[in-house]
């Protein structure tokens, strides 16, 4: 499915973007070395160019706050956000889809 995903992105849009961690409780982010496509709005997941998932949060950490972080892969989970209190869970393959469908969302640039 992720594979699917990052060839469909490719050829269609959006283009990658630069995907920084978040810090748990929200202070801050961390940059990391990757591109690839967030998947939630609060941007704590996300598939990378290499078609990797990726949970985009950690620790707080003065030394990730200036070398940055480099996130491990992870298997993908069929509900982003199952069980969470926040309410907010949704199927991966609708993710993906609303992740493509972010290209068509974006204004025209002159």
């Amino acid at each position: 499915m992720l594979a699917g995903f990052v060839e469909r992105a490719r050829e269609h849009g959006p283009a990658p973007v630069p995907l920084r961690v978040r810090a748990y409780g929200g202070a801050g982010s961390y940059r990391t070395s990757l591109h690839g496509w967030y998947l939630r709005t609060d941007r704590t997941a996300a598939v990378g160019e290499d078609g990797r998932f990726y949970v985009l949060t950690a620790p707080r950490s003065l030394r990730a706050r200036v070398a940055g972080t480099v996130p491990a892969p992870s298997d993908p989970p069929l509900v982003l956000g199952a069980g969470g209190k926040d309410g907010e869970s949704v199927d991966l393959a609708v993710a993906l889809e609303r992740a493509l469908g972010a290209a068509s969302e974006d204004p025209p640039r002159a």
